[in-house]
């Protein structure tokens, strides 16, 4: 039962860890793209 516990606290841990990630590249992403310069709006060429 305590393994099982630990597991779960650890897969817990680590979903919010990922979350978080995504979260925050989504949030550079955002920024990014409104400060880009108006000519491209931050589109590679």
């Amino acid at each position: 039962m305590k393994k099982l516990l630990g597991l779960v606290a650890i897969a817990g841990a680590i979903f919010l860890v990922v979350r978080r990630s995504r979260s925050a590249k989504a949030e550079a992403d955002l920024w990014r793209e409104a400060t880009a310069p108006a000519g491209n709006n931050g589109a590679a060429k």
